[in-house]
Parts: C-alpha cells; structure tokens; sequence
C-alpha cells in the first residue's frame, strides 16, 4: 500500500493561574522524554510573548494518525507518566484545558528541524480561507509567498493544513516564522507587503480567484511566541 502520511499534532495547554512553570517542569523533566520513548517526535514548544491565557503551543510528529493514537494509549498509561502526573498535581490541575489539532505538511513546507540560534522569537500565523480557495492560497505560498519572507529575512519553519475531519480543514493554513526580534519582524513585513513581486503576486492571485484568498477581518491571525528552554527548535 501507499507509505502513510507523516502526521503532526498541534497542542494548546492552558495552565491554570500560577501553573505555567509547573507545567513546564513537567515537560522539561519528564514528558518530552515520555513522548519519545512512545515513538513520538518533539518538534517544537512555544509560549507567546504576552501570555495572558497561560498559553504552552507545541508540536509533535508521528509516522501517521494510526500511529499516533497507539503512541497516545501507551504514554497514557505508562506508570512513568502516571506517578509524574500524580506528583505535578498533588497541588490541583496544572492544565485547565487544551485543544489538539491534527496536521499535515504541505507540499512547499521545510522540514522542521531541531536548531537551536540563540534568541529569536517565533510567529505563528492561521489564515483562514475564503470558501473553495485553500488551494490558490497554497499556490500562492508554493510559487511566491515563502521565497518572498526568506527574501525579507524570515525564516521558514513549517507549513501544515489540517487533516481531513479536522476543524478547519477546508479552509486552514496555520504556518511558523522565525525571526530575530519582534521589531525585526515589522520591518520585514513591511518590507514585504511593499515589494512590487508580492504586490503583483495578490494582485494575479485576487484576479485568478474573483477577489482575496483571506477572509476578511477573521481571515489572518498572529501570535508572537518565544521557543521554551525544552524546545527542539529554538
């Protein structure tokens, strides 16, 4: 049969006031190394930079979906995991809730790879598509978009869609950036959106689709994050 597609997971840990530094002592000591040791690959952890919810973002790998449903059987009830969980919240929940989206890259996406650069800060991007025009904004990315931020001294990490089934996955595109400051980055997205190729780029796409690929208002979204010290990407 066709090789299973590499599936990625993207998880939001909400902590509880006070909680987060739990939380991540909890990741940092135990739970990357768990996941790991169930055949799960740790991608990335993020929190953004004003971090009102209590926010930890991280992302993880699997082989495929199948895969990662027996990878999550297994962390769950391993004793390891259970004796740490019982131990992190003696003191009450270090999680008050937390969402999961399952992804897949695409086509134009970099392997996302473990580098550790010093002090950059990360930006994670969701747009959301006007109706049947997910595959024009890809287009779009594929030929234009990702060589234009590299152009204007953005860092590509990762570009993913989510799965077939999951919220969003007609008409969502949720990507990572790097770059060196959060003023570095207004500088080269300024200087991107100034430049006649991206100009002409949004100008053909509109046109080729009968107006923009981005709902408006809700259609993009961005939060400035900073990589946790546990991070494989940082």
């Amino acid at each position: 049969g066709e090789k299973a597609e590499r599936v990625f997971e993207m998880r939001t840990y909400y902590a509880p006031e006070g909680r987060l530094d739990d939380l991540h002592a909890r990741f940092r000591n135990h739970t990357v190394k768990l996941f790991e040791k169930h055949g799960m690959t740790n991608i990335g952890y993020w929190t953004p930079i004003d971090n009102k919810e209590n926010k930890l973002v991280y992302i993880l790998a699997y082989p495929s979906r199948e895969a990662a449903k027996k990878s999550w059987a297994a962390f769950g009830a391993d004793p390891a995991w259970l004796a740490v969980r019982k131990e992190a919240e003696a003191k009450g929940p270090i999680v008050a809730k937390h969402e999961s989206l399952y992804l897949k890259a695409t086509d134009y996406s970099p392997e996302p790879k473990p580098a550790a650069t010093g002090e950059r800060i990360f930006e994670l991007r969701t747009y959301t598509a006007t109706p049947k025009n997910l595959d024009n904004l890809n287009a779009r990315f594929r030929n234009h978009t990702v060589k234009l931020f590299e152009k204007h001294g953005m860092t590509n990490i990762g570009y993913w869609v989510p799965l077939k089934g999951e919220k969003g996955a007609d008409d969502v595109l949720v990507y990572f950036l790097a770059h060196k400051s959060v003023d570095a980055a207004k500088q080269s997205f300024g200087a991107f959106r100034d430049d006649p190729a991206w100009k002409a780029a949004l100008k053909a796409s509109e046109e080729k689709a009968g107006g923009p690929l981005t709902m408006p208002k809700i259609g993009v979204k961005s939060v400035m994050m900073k990589a946790t010290d546990y991070s494989p990407i940082r």
